[in-house]
């Protein structure tokens, strides 16, 4: 039975550090190697993790995952091998979250979604092209089964929106602290930092922060003002790297992983349960 992501933030933060979010796409390499490669990044430190469902007009990915997502499209994933992926990373005990463009679930059918999320172990979703005045199906089904619902927030949100906004979450707030795709980059953005503070004046609950971060370093320095740090492009590229050769890429994903979660853990914490 998989904790709660409410509660996997928790943990960490009681450890004093922030909880490394990790992502990767389903199907990617391949359905089966996908799950290996989740369960090595949970073995090697993530608290928390997403798993994309690949879509074909992914508009707010950078190439990296881009490129994933059309792999595993074209490997035939379908969504119960999205959930089949749910299902074996949930049974880590680690929270699994499905991120996701809302068209697939629209057309697979709202409640019909988040009930086979729920029986897979999912813990919620993340909609980064739905909002909450937009969500009332949503968060109508979500609510009803207890599901996460996570909303995002970005530099260019009024304070209005980023109340409105995080009224609507239960989990935690992404904070994606980049305005454009997503994506790897070799400085972390100066923008997240407000953000996080802006976000935080309406809520109690974690923020976590995306933005392209990609070693321990960037970890460390994001840590210290968010409660999670969200990677995706840098564990999808150390696959990427190794085409061919599993073993190589696990490897590789253990690596960053492992120094990911020493920046979370060096990261200078801002006191208690709730972090400036």
């Amino acid at each position: 039975m998989s904790q709660t992501t409410s509660a996997a933030f928790a943990k960490a933060d009681a450890e004093g550090r922030a909880a490394l979010v990790g992502y990767l796409p389903a199907g990617y390499p391949d359905v089966d190697g996908g799950i290996e490669a989740l369960r090595a990044m949970v073995a090697a430190g993530c608290d928390v993790i997403e798993i994309g469902l690949p879509y074909s007009d992914p508009v707010m990915d950078g190439p990296t995952i881009q490129a994933a997502a059309q792999q595993a499209l074209e490997g035939g994933v379908r969504i119960r091998d999205v959930l089949r992926t749910v299902e074996a990373v949930a049974a880590t005990g680690t929270p699994t979250l499905v991120m996701t463009y809302w068209n697939p679930v629209e057309a697979y059918g709202v409640d019909r979604f988040a009930q086979h999320l729920l029986d897979a172990g999912g813990a919620g979703l993340i909609t980064p092209d739905l909002t909450p005045d937009y969500a009332p199906e949503w968060i109508a089904a979500a609510d009803e089964r207890g599901l996460d619902k996570v909303f995002l927030v970005a530099p260019s949100s009024t304070d209005e929106r980023i109340a409105m906004t995080t009224a609507a979450c239960r989990g935690f707030v992404y904070a994606t602290a980049v305005m454009g795709v997503t994506g790897a980059r070799t400085s972390t953005s100066d923008l997240a930092g407000p953000l996080v503070a802006r976000t935080k004046a309406t809520t109690d609950l974690p923020v976590g922060v995306g933005l392209g971060v990609s070693n321990g370093a960037q970890a460390a320095e994001v840590a210290g003002y968010a409660d999670g740090v969200i990677v995706g492009s840098a564990f999808v590229r150390a696959l990427a790297d190794h085409p061919g050769d599993r073993a190589a890429g696990l490897r590789a994903l253990t690596a960053l992983t492992e120094d990911l979660a020493t920046g979370v853990a060096a990261g200078t914490p801002r006191g208690g349960a709730v972090r400036a």
